[in-house]
């Protein structure tokens, strides 16, 4: 992941927020059934894991700051001794079958997983010796049996590609110095990049043939010699490969730092990325919200600053009632175990979406934005997520065009709760007390797909 904030991007969709209209932002146009399964799944995993998992944050006894997939470029760590940490890297408590059991409990429905990442070291027996199979005494596959376990529990299996390379030669560090190198971004050997493409095109080439990743989560397309052209023949390289692949907008050069989306003129891929970040408001696109639990990516022992799980449920409600996805990532330990605080998250998450799933997955975005929560609608729904509980019992909504069939909570569904229906409002009268302090779902059934009253 890129380690620069840009905040531009939200700042305009605060605007927008405020003026109450719709943001369109640029994304490849890709056909509903190609991408419905993607839209439907609302909430996935993100896996970060890699060599970096050894030093976990430290280098020569000292704490590195920063994210700690980037270690190799924060600490200005050379090729030769950052490839020691592979002797090291023996992940024998990797159970594939444990971690997608993990991510289904939790509610996720898709798991994305650094195959490579911009140290270059590849988690799947590649044509590099630079990989689990061969440079580490684990010496086993460790995407095919995920890429099998997601398939046998129903999960669909996704993988994360680096453009950008630290370890192949055709790449040099920016400040050409390789005793101390700042890798991030790099330069291009003269007359090597076409090699490099070509090394590229391989792996990907495993990665949607033999090893069935249903979408390939592009990053680190931002030094000067990738463009935006080469992301589109990428793109199309990889669509002749398996026509129903989904592909990132960072497959091509045009993203706007933390944002994630694209410049209006620059080709965006399948969705946009906003990274570390929620829109203000609903974007005309498809993109995906990617976020850490804590603060970093890969595994740093010492990052202890935990988001509360409270906070991380609420963060797929608000992302869902905007029409996008939550992508959670989690730092997998050296040895192949998910931390304790990671998991105990994803476990409260999992115990709110056995309730309230149907809220989140397969819906659509908010028709308004109430300061007492969120929205999110579906055919013949109306999904009201509470965070804020009335005081006088009474929760206001603007009038729906659409007859009502029932109003109910969703841990509660043989409750009726009566509703008082005005021309422009609608007062729910609700119980003294939520059932649930994080969020309490109100499913409103409806004739139809919930829209607004069009009242003067």
């Amino acid at each position: 992941m890129r380690p620069i904030r840009n905040a531009g991007l939200l700042v305009l969709l605060a605007v927008f927020a405020v003026l109450g209209k719709p943001v369109t932002l640029s994304a490849q146009s890709a056909e509903p059934s190609r991408m419905q399964w993607w839209r439907d799944a609302r909430f996935g995993m993100f896996i970060h894991w890699g060599l970096y998992a050894v030093p976990a944050g430290k280098y020569k006894g000292q704490e590195v700051a920063g994210i700690s997939e980037w270690i190799m470029q924060r600490a200005k760590i050379t090729r030769s001794d950052y490839e020691k940490f592979a002797p090291q890297f023996n992940p024998n408590s990797f159970d594939a079958d444990q971690w997608v059991r993990i991510a289904k409990d939790a509610g996720m429905k898709y798991i994305v997983i650094t195959s490579k990442h911009h140290d270059g070291f590849c988690l799947f027996d590649s044509q590099t010796d630079y990989d689990i199979v061969d440079a580490t005494p684990y010496g086993k596959d460790l995407l095919k049996p995920l890429s099998e376990a997601c398939q046998r529990q129903g999960i669909t299996f996704c993988t994360y590609y680096s453009i950008m390379d630290w370890h192949h030669r055709s790449q040099l560090p920016k400040n050409g110095d390789m005793a101390k190198p700042e890798w991030n971004p790099t330069k291009m050997v003269e007359g090597e990049k076409s090699v490099y493409v070509d090394y590229m095109k391989e792996h990907l080439r495993e990665l949607v043939v033999d090893y069935k990743t249903n979408v390939l989560w592009f990053d680190g397309e931002w030094p000067d010699w990738w463009t935006n052209a080469d992301g589109q023949a990428l793109y199309d390289w990889l669509l002749d490969l398996n026509p129903k692949l989904i592909v990132n907008n960072r497959v091509g050069a045009g993203r706007k730092g933390m944002s994630g989306f694209s410049d209006e003129n620059s080709f965006a891929g399948d969705f946009g990325t906003p990274e570390q970040e929620i829109p203000a408001t609903g974007v005309d696109s498809d993109w995906e919200s990617c976020m850490t639990m804590n603060g970093s990516w890969g595994f740093k022992a010492s990052d202890t600053n935990w988001k509360s799980s409270e906070t991380l449920i609420r963060n797929l409600i608000d992302i869902a009632s905007k029409g996008g996805n939550y992508l959670l990532n989690i730092g997998p330990k050296a040895d192949g175990t998910f931390p304790a605080a990671s998991v105990e998250r994803l476990g409260a998450m999992g115990d709110w979406m056995r309730v309230n799933g149907e809220s989140i997955y397969g819906t659509k975005s908010a028709l308004f934005g109430p300061s007492w929560g969120r929205v999110t609608r579906k055919q013949g729904a109306l999904y009201l997520h509470v965070f804020y509980w009335p005081s006088d019992r009474k929760l206001t909504i603007p009038a729906l065009a659409n007859q009502t069939v029932n109003i109910s909570l969703l841990a509660a569904p043989t409750e009726t709760l009566r509703v008082e229906k005005g021309d422009a409002d609608w007062v729910i009268r609700v119980p003294t007390t939520t059932i649930d302090k994080v969020a309490t779902v109100i499913k409103i059934e409806v004739e139809g797909m919930p829209e607004l009253s069009k009242t003067e």
